[in-house]
């Protein structure tokens, strides 16, 4: 869909250290449609975004939502990715001590 865009990103750094999740995205498709628990993950060549996901009863983990095209996959993971390194300035480069200051609500997202 040629219209389609990310009008807003959220990003929340995760507590835990070193783990591979640095990260949980909410993202907001043309002011209208939310898709939420993106995840930025540490791999072995850097940051990434993982699309949400949900274990099957084989134990495999299969995307619930993703991107169709390499392109907005690239637009999603360069959006999410920039939100995320900004956030980790503004805290100083540690992940907030708790994440009660961190909750959303889907009702923040939402236009009145």
């Amino acid at each position: 869909m040629a219209g389609l865009e990310i009008t807003e990103c959220r990003v929340r750094p995760c507590v835990k250290e070193d783990e591979k999740l640095k990260a949980f995205a909410t993202i907001v498709l043309n002011h209208c449609f939310v898709v939420t628990d993106l995840k930025v993950i540490a791999g072995p060549k850097g940051l990434f975004v993982a699309m949400p996901s949900r274990r099957r009863k084989d134990g495999k983990f299969r995307d619930i939502a993703h991107p169709l095209t390499r392109e907005f996959r690239a637009k999603i993971e360069e959006i999410v990715l920039r939100q995320y390194q900004e956030e980790m300035q503004r805290l100083g480069g540690q992940p907030p001590r708790d994440d009660d200051d961190y909750e959303e609500t889907l009702a923040d997202l939402e236009q009145p």
